[in-house]
């Protein structure tokens, strides 16, 4: 049975912001107290609430400083919701006054003095302590019961509502409220989203409206409930559980509080580094961390406190899966198995791919993506790019081939699915994978196959025609897609290939969508070179944004120069003086005037709410192409 509700965070994700979290201290002082060794008295209730308090505490105070600013106080407050008049007191106030057996929640508030008992319009998010969270989860599906998600989706209908109504304008969208699930030892996390505009109200019947309005215009996403607390009540922060209810934290403060400062991006970026440090600390000397996340050790000296290992099994995962010219591969597909031939094998400047061929069509052409074995549930740093290469990009090309974007210039999905490995697979009925190396690895195959960018310059074949052409057809590519909200977020000139075969002329196609954005939550690829200038800012992205990196690339193609830079600040700027010294507008200009004209554009659109003007640059550059295309008729002509 699969499970009911989409889940509201992603395991890559997940894995991303636990890096991102690695140098992040969090503290719970108030130990949780167990239900196995805790007595059913009032005590231990007291404590669980004290203990959720302080939990909550620990949390945003943690991500603040971290995200945030560690020189500005904290701006949020935790408390309790008292059930009978539906206000915040703290526990410890609560509990002194007789009040514990009337408190039903927790909550994270901003925090207002002119209102000490909190305000529903402030409420960032809300924690539901309940006994026997994890009793109610069945064997199929690790969620809790349908009463306990009636509860939290009540308590969300209220936070959106309150907010709608509520004079205050948040930085980021009010449309989606999480609440917390918890129990002495697991937790878990209720994502409600929508514009409770929408909803029809009767006054005479004001649940019926709210349960109309959750069957038509809500999305609700529900996680696994997962361990959060050990026997001893610590929290386990670096556990998916503590993680899950984190993160979901995180972004309730982005609501109230706006982009960080510290994106998660910067911050899981240092984990390189923490583990070069750890490295050499361990002496383990110059060696690389392969795909799997593991090392191959080296002796030094003959300490018997190091010893070097030689394990075949390690050597079979990590070497198995790299292909050669010439061998075929196997893909289940829909119930369908497909052979491909590897012809040749390319690298994106990161990872490699592969161009193979249809055993039954050995004459046709095909882009082979092979990614990261689904067994590596922490994979290394370059593993979250194959990641994106594959797994991610075969979703956003999914969808798009759903709602029936394609075209010319935009990548086709040919095939998708799982290497089927040689010998017998023991996979078991329930689904999974066996112990064979290759088995569940995903494969994506796309087409149409040509030679990138980055690979034209190098060879001196990328001139003044196919700078023209290229921002033609790469515009053509991001307007079919912004047609649906999507937008690429990835632009650079391994991404962008001419094709040449069984054409006249030849056509460029942009590739490489793993890092679309599909919704507000989605963040692009981080590029010092092309990146546009506000996703290294704020990381995500403006209208223009893909439009802004399309220019970079075609300036840095046409033969400018980027500067060797290592940082964020170094690289913007240098963007403020070029633009300013029209340095990138001249470069494009040498090359063509409707090319410097379009840059001038898109300087002037840059960061603003303003939309994106696909039609009438396609226009412009389909008649600079024609223009050429007609010249060059007569020359040969003459």
């Amino acid at each position: 049975m699969k499970p009911v509700f989409d889940v509201p965070f992603e395991l890559i994700d997940l894995q991303k912001f636990d890096y991102a979290l690695e140098g992040v201290s969090f503290q719970q002082l108030i130990r949780m107290p167990n239900a196995v060794y805790a007595s059913t008295s009032d005590s231990a209730e007291a404590t669980a609430y004290l203990a959720v308090e302080d939990f909550l505490h620990a949390t945003v105070k943690g991500l603040w400083e971290a995200f945030w600013s560690q020189d500005e106080p904290m701006p949020f407050s935790v408390a309790c919701l008292y059930k009978e008049n539906l206000k915040f007191y703290q526990a410890e106030n609560a509990i002194a006054s007789g009040r514990l057996g009337s408190l039903c929640a927790s909550g994270v508030l901003l925090k207002n003095p002119r209102h000490p008992h909190g305000k529903w319009d402030n409420l960032l998010e809300l924690a539901l302590l309940r006994p026997g969270i994890q009793s109610l989860v069945g064997e199929s599906e690790q969620q809790p019961s349908l009463h306990v998600l009636g509860e939290a989706l009540f308590y969300a209908l209220r936070m959106l509502i309150s907010r709608s109504l509520s004079r205050q304008n948040l930085p980021l969208s009010s449309n989606s409220a999480f609440v917390l699930l918890v129990d002495s030892q697991y937790g878990g996390v209720v994502k409600v989203e929508g514009d409770v505009n929408k909803m029809d109200f009767d006054v005479n019947n004001v649940y019926k409206c709210a349960a109309e309005w959750i069957q038509r215009h809500a999305r609700i996403a529900v996680s696994p409930v997962d361990r959060i607390w050990n026997k001893l009540g610590n929290a386990n922060w670096g556990d998916i559980g503590a993680l899950q209810v984190t993160f979901a934290t995180f972004y309730c403060i982005m609501q109230f509080a706006g982009l960080p400062k510290h994106s998660i991006e910067d911050l899981a970026a240092d984990h390189g580094c923490r583990l070069q440090t750890r490295r050499l600390e361990r002496q383990l000397g110059d060696t690389r961390v392969n795909g799997s996340g593991l090392f191959r050790f080296q002796q030094h000296g003959v300490s018997p406190e190091i010893v070097e290992v030689q394990d075949e099994s390690v050597k079979l995962e990590s070497e198995s899966l790299k292909l050669e010219v010439g061998s075929v591969l196997w893909l289940e597909d829909s119930n369908w198995e497909r052979g491909y031939h590897i012809n040749q094998i390319r690298s994106n400047g990161e990872l490699p791919y592969y161009i193979a061929s249809p055993v039954e069509d050995p004459g046709k052409s095909l882009f082979l993506y092979v990614g990261s074995h689904p067994s590596q549930l922490e994979p290394a740093w370059e593993d979250m790019n194959l990641w994106y290469l594959v797994q991610r990009q075969t979703k956003v090309l999914t969808i798009m081939k759903q709602k029936g974007l394609s075209g010319k210039y935009l990548p086709q999905l040919s095939a998708s699915g799982r290497i089927i490995h040689p010998g017998q697979c023991r996979r078991p009925s329930s689904g999974g994978n066996c112990d064979h190396p290759w088995c569940g690895t995903p494969i994506l195959v796309t087409s149409p196959v040509g030679e990138t960018v980055a690979d034209m310059v190098s060879e001196g074949h990328f001139g003044v025609d196919e700078a023209i052409r290229c921002c033609h057809d790469c515009l053509s590519a991001l307007s079919t897609a912004s047609s649906e909200g999507i937008r690429h977020g990835d632009i650079r000139p391994e991404n962008v290939i001419c094709v040449r075969s069984g054409e006249s002329r030849p056509y460029f196609v942009l590739i490489g969508w793993g890092h679309a954005i599909l919704e507000d939550r989605d963040r692009p690829a981080m590029n010092l070179h092309f990146s546009s200038t506000y996703a290294l800012q704020e990381g995500k992205l403006c209208s223009a944004s893909d439009a802004e990196s399309l220019v970079y690339m075609l300036y840095f193609a046409c033969g400018g120069a980027f500067p060797d830079l290592d940082s964020v600040e170094g690289e913007l700027q240098w963007r403020e003086t070029s633009w300013s010294r029209r340095l990138i507008q001249q470069k494009l200009g040498d090359v063509s005037t409707v090319l410097k004209a379009f840059a001038d554009y898109v300087d002037s659109l840059c960061g603003t709410p303003y939309p994106m003007d696909y039609d009438i640059w396609l226009r412009r550059f389909k008649r600079s192409i024609s223009e050429e295309d007609h010249g060059k008729e007569i020359a040969a002509s003459v």
